[in-house]
Order: structure tokens, then C-alpha cells, then sequence
């Protein structure tokens, strides 16, 4: 496939061997969601499960973003077309699809891979960008990055079971503040709320996750991971497929709505949102 908005790569000379790294490549949008990007991300995730070389996947942003959330030109098209298009081919990647047929949706197929997925999350994480942190294993981040979960925002729902997961992450307390809110918090709030391992000095951030990585990779089984990986997710899940697709339901009745319209406005002319 030829990479458009990512990078996927395994032979860094500067990166410890067994990692590969995915990189979203979009830094003119703060590496901003589409359909293509998830259309690539899915299948260098694929790539790297067949990759017997590589033992760990690190995930971060090109730039000064992690990713921003969906693009707001897509959001713009999405109104104009009166709904949601995912914009992905039909014969998208599925890595990490058939363990259990509760991973076989976006997003929770992490939870199939045998590989695990490290967040380096280098800036700004909002929306979808923050939900792809979450479904990662694990989570380094800068201390000044931002992290939103946006939607209410948007006048949409918790998106991709995040309603599902992020409790199951922090507790629902804090989960609630942070799915009702919207609200913005930077990687050192993240950290004391639990929902990232660590939070170090934004050019120390990938030497960290780096260290980590390598850690796993040359310390622990490769089927010790894996086998891990699949008890932890097993053991964890309470039908986390129903999840995402009572998101999906919602997203799509709720992008027909005039405060879908409203709040890709806002976003886009830089305001404050006038909901009905």
C-alpha cells in the first residue's frame, strides 16, 4: 500500500530492534483523522502482526500533534452529505479480528493483536485521536500535550465504546468528568488521573517510550506477551462489541442533527458553539 498519512517503519537505526514505529504523518493538520489514515493505520498494524521481527508497536505523531481528532473538512463533508461516511475501502486491513467476535469492530481489535501498542502521545490528542491512545496497551505522554474527548462538543456521542473503556481505564468518576465535560487536560493531569503509565518532558518522550518498548522486547516472552495480551483483554471485556455499535447507531442519527451542523461550524470558524 502506499502510505499517505503515515509512516510505518522497522529498520530505524536510532530505535531499539523489535519495535516497529507508526507514525501519523498529517502535521500540517495536527495529523487530523480520515479514512485514509485509518485505512493505512490498519494496515501497518497488520504488517507489524506478521512481522515476526517486530515484538512491539509504538504509535505517536508527526509534528506537534498526536492526532486532533477527525479533520474538520471531513466533518464539513459529513454535514454537506446530511450523515456519516467512515470514507474506508471495503476490503480494509483487520488485524487483530477473529480471537473473539467482540474485537472484531473498530478500534477494539487492538484487543486481538499479540503485540503490544504503546501510545507516545507527543501533543494534542482530541476525539478520535484520543480514543486510538486509549485502545493502545499503554500510554507515555509529553507533559504539555492535550487531551480532549471532544464529542460533546461536536453534539455527538462518546465515540468507539470509549463509554465502555475509558471507565474500565480511570473509574467512572473520573471517566464521567471527562466524557461529559469535554474538557481539555494536559499529559501531567493525565498521569495523576491514571490514564497514562508516565508523563515526561516533551523531547524526552520517545527515548522514554523507546526504553520502555525495548524493555518488553528483550525481556519478556514473545508468547508470554501475547498470551498475556489476550487474558488481560479477555478477562476485561463485557461485551465491548455492543459498545461500539450503539456509538455507531447514535453517531450516525446524530450527524443529521442541526447541532452536528452548529458545532462543525464552531470548530471550524474558531467560536464557541450555539446549540439549540
Amino acid at each position: 500500500m502506499e502510505l499517505k498519512t503515515i509512516r510505518y517503519e522497522t529498520e530505524d537505526p536510532a530505535v531499539p530492534r523489535g519495535i516497529a514505529t507508526i507514525t501519523l504523518n498529517r502535521p500540517e493538520r495536527l495529523n487530523a483523522w480520515t479514512g485514509r489514515m485509518h485505512t493505512e493505520y490498519r494496515w501497518a498494524l497488520a504488517r507489524a502482526e506478521e512481522d515476526h521481527g517486530v515484538r512491539v508497536v509504538v504509535v505517536t505523531g508527526e509534528g506537534r500533534g498526536f492526532c486532533a481528532g477527525a479533520d474538520s473538512q471531513a466533518l464539513e463533508r459529513h454535514v454537506d452529505q446530511g450523515g456519516y461516511d467512515p470514507g474506508t475501502p471495503d476490503d480494509i486491513a483487520t488485524p487483530g479480528y477473529g480471537v473473539r467476535p467482540e474485537f472484531d469492530h473498530d478500534f477494539a481489535f487492538h484487543f486481538g493483536l499479540t503485540k503490544p501498542v504503546i501510545a507516545a502521545v507527543n501533543g494534542p490528542a482530541a476525539g478520535v485521536g484520543f480514543v486510538l491512545a486509549c485502545y493502545c496497551d499503554l500510554r507515555f505522554a509529553a507533559l504539555s500535550a492535550k487531551f480532549t474527548t471532544s464529542h460533546g462538543k461536536l453534539h455527538l456521542p462518546a465515540e468507539y465504546g470509549l463509554s465502555w473503556l475509558l471507565p474500565r481505564l480511570i473509574g467512572v468518576t473520573r471517566a464521567n468528568d471527562l466524557l461529559l465535560s469535554s474538557r481539555t487536560f494536559k499529559g501531567s493531569e493525565a498521569k495523576e488521573l491514571g490514564l497514562v503509565n508516565d508523563a515526561v518532558p516533551r523531547d524526552q518522550l520517545l527515548a522514554h517510550t523507546y526504553e520502555y518498548a525495548s524493555m518488553l522486547a528483550s525481556t519478556v516472552s514473545r508468547g508470554s506477551l501475547a498470551e498475556t495480551k489476550r487474558q488481560i483483554y479477555t478477562d476485561l471485556h463485557r461485551d465491548v462489541g455492543t459498545s461500539v455499535d450503539e456509538a455507531a447507531a447514535l453517531l450516525r442519527r446524530m450527524m443529521t442533527e442541526p447541532d452536528f451542523a452548529e458545532g462543525v461550524a464552531a470548530l471550524t470558524e474558531k467560536r464557541p458553539p450555539r446549540f439549540s
